[in-house]
């Protein structure tokens, strides 16, 4: 690993003072955090952003990486004090290849970081916190009209030692409109703490609508089940229906048979396309629990020459 100069990389001078240091740090941190940033080499600058602030924030650290000559300067230019033979046991016997490789592992140990950071897995992971994912339920209406909701989540706390390890957070959500079920409101920054002086990660709220008497719902499309009575299928009839943005008036087609569906066109959840509504006709007979009910229910069976089981053909 490459020697590196952190100063520069947090865009500091030498003598900065440690809030100088930290300021500049969650300055750029902010900007490069790969999950906001729209810099191309976000991750990378992420990365060194990071390594840096552990470097210098720490007073110990710092003064070993200013006290070992300018890092950053080629090796073939940094001239080894007898102190690293002493005390970090390098020899002569590996070469100036040798001695490259121990002044890079020399930073790598100061700087505390894993070999994760040489694989390229690098992001909030270590320094920022990781993100938070919960379920909210919203109305329906929410999804049609959007709507500012105050919710109340339980958020874990990382490594707790307390008999109660999470936190409660009340949180002001704005719902987008047109939102569907399974979709994510992403609040960035309000998912668990960095550690290190690192970024929070970002909650993630996975949508789904409260269970509704009427309605239900499947992707961008709602459907209501419509009771209709036996002469309004045969006979066809005009009748109101809800929908999440009030009552309107819909056609039985005459003649509509259990089951017939009625679209109302773009009546769905808004969106780029909107989704439709759907009225499924369910016939409904009237129960024969008087004499009268009965009475016109045998004229029915004797008038009407009605075999609903015409179909079956001749069975034996």
């Amino acid at each position: 690993m490459q020697p590196k100069d952190y100063y520069k990389i947090l865009g500091i001078d030498q003598n900065a003072t440690q809030n100088a240091i930290k300021s500049a740090y969650r300055k750029l941190a902010r900007k490069f955090h790969p999950d906001i940033s729209k810099e191309r080499n976000a991750e990378e600058r992420f990365k060194e952003l990071g390594e840096a602030y552990e470097v210098l924030k720490d007073p110990g650290k710092r003064a070993a990486y200013d006290r070992f000559g300018n890092p950053w300067q080629s090796t073939q230019d940094f001239h080894r004090p007898p102190a690293w033979k002493n005390n970090f046991g390098f020899s002569k016997s590996g070469g100036e290849r040798g001695f490259k490789s121990a002044i890079g592992e020399f930073f790598e140990s100061l700087s505390g970081w894993s070999r994760r950071w040489s694989t390229g897995k690098i992001g909030k992971q270590w320094f920022g916190g990781k993100d938070h994912h919960a379920r909210v339920q919203i109305d329906l209406i929410d999804s049609y009209r959007g709507a500012n909701r105050r919710i109340t989540l339980r958020i874990p706390i990382p490594d707790s030692q307390s008999s109660v390890p999470f936190t409660e957070r009340v949180l002001d959500v704005r719902i987008p409109k047109g939102i569907k079920a399974g979709q994510r409101i992403r609040l960035a920054g309000q998912g668990l703490s960095g550690i290190r002086g690192g970024l929070s990660g970002d909650l993630y709220l996975e949508v789904e609508f409260k269970p509704h008497p009427f309605f239900t719902v499947e992707g961008p499309d709602v459907f209501l089940d419509l009771p209709v009575a036996p002469w309004e299928a045969a006979l066809g009839a005009s009748v109101k229906i809800p929908t999440p943005e009030g009552s309107v008036e819909v056609k039985i087609p005459a003649g509509s048979h259990q089951g017939n569906r009625i679209r109302l066109k773009d009546k769905g959840i808004p969106g780029s396309p909107s989704g439709h509504f759907y009225v499924t006709v369910q016939i409904v007979l009237p129960p024969a629990d008087s004499e009268k009910a009965k009475k016109i229910y045998r004229y029915m069976a004797r008038d009407f020459s009605f075999d609903p089981r015409a179909g079956f053909g001749n069975l034996k």
